[in-house]
């Protein structure tokens, strides 16, 4: 066995290049020769500022790539630091290359950095901004926020069914395409000339008020039952509209409700009306108004309402069961 050994380095680019493993700079530090493929590659450029010699191959072919590798750490021990796309076919490469050599430099993959949780959302937000920036696809070049309400509207549907249907590859795919709704819409708010907003503000706004929201997990909030968090959540969204309220100038009520105490009030229109009725019943509930009253009576709507409000006794929603009955009939 010779003396030398080949280091393929591999890093997330989703991770700030420097941010490598000690077993990695190690290894970049012990090196006879570092070795890439062009400057322009991020992690090329922070083993570079961290003074270590980086020699250039540009780019070639994986079998040339990977016998030029093998060849040089014959007798020294050499680091590849590897392309952010992977380098594809290189690994395959080599393996063929020393398979063919009597006696071959040791070969290893280390790995300096590995994905964290929710990387592969920069991905998004990458091709999104591709897709929306000069150069890229003309469709979603055009689109606003009013115009892609509609696409919103469809992929929740689409998401609601495949969530019922239990498919678990196509629950998948629809919450993709949810989310993608999400990362469009944003990418629009960046070019609002008076008041923009990106998917860092979104995701800001949304952790500032789940952080809100539970104060039993975030501060010194008693909250020990579903009931008890549902309380809780009612009393903070009260607070939040009447500071909403006191902003904007308007009247509040005793006990810090705005001047609207529309049960509807804050309800989407375009809601299903089921899921609405389900909501306005949460409400009385858990302002310990009685819901009997509002179901007691005789007519269709009554008695509609009265069906909604046992569902919801029984664990169930309205909305999905009417759905359920629907698709049984087809």
């Amino acid at each position: 066995m010779s003396g030398g050994r080949l280091t393929l380095l591999v890093a997330s680019p989703r991770v700030a290049p420097g941010l490598l493993s000690r077993a990695a700079w190690q290894a970049l530090g012990s090196a006879g020769a570092v070795l890439a493929r062009d400057s322009d590659e991020p992690l090329v450029g922070a083993v570079a500022d961290a003074g270590m010699p980086v020699t250039h191959l540009g780019l070639v072919p994986a079998p040339q790539l990977a016998r030029t590798l093998v060849q040089r750490a014959a007798d020294t021990d050499v680091v590849w630091v590897s392309s952010a796309d992977g380098d594809p076919g290189l690994t395959d490469a080599v393996a063929a290359e020393v398979t063919r050599l009597p006696d071959p430099p040791e070969v290893e993959v280390l790995v300096g950095s590995w994905d964290v949780p929710g990387s592969r959302l920069l991905d998004l937000v990458a091709v999104m901004d591709r897709l929306r920036s000069p150069g890229g696809c003309p469709w979603d070049a055009e689109q606003t926020h009013e115009s892609l309400v509609k696409y919103l509207l469809e992929e929740a549907h689409e998401a609601v069914e495949a969530i019922e249907s239990g498919d678990r590859a196509h629950i998948r795919e629809e919450l993709g395409d949810v989310l993608l709704q999400v990362a469009f819409q944003s990418r629009v708010g960046e070019e609002d000339a008076e008041d923009p907003f990106d998917i860092d503000d979104v995701a800001a706004g949304i952790v500032e008020k789940l952080v809100r929201r539970h104060p039993h997990v975030f501060a010194d909030t008693d909250a020990t039952t579903p009931e008890e968090v549902e309380r809780n959540w009612e009393v903070i969204k009260a607070q939040e509209r009447a500071a909403r309220a006191a902003t904007a100038g308007e009247a509040t009520h005793p006990g810090g409700e705005a001047g609207h105490e529309s049960l509807l009030h804050g309800i989407p229109a375009s809601l299903s009306t089921l899921l609405v009725a389900e909501k306005v019943l949460a409400r009385l509930e858990r302002t310990g108004r009685d819901p009997s009253g509002a179901t007691g009576g005789d007519d269709v709507g009554a008695q509609l309402l009265a069906l909604v409000a046992r569902a919801r006794a029984e664990g169930e929603s309205a909305d999905a069961l009417l759905r359920r009955a629907l698709r049984d009939l087809g």
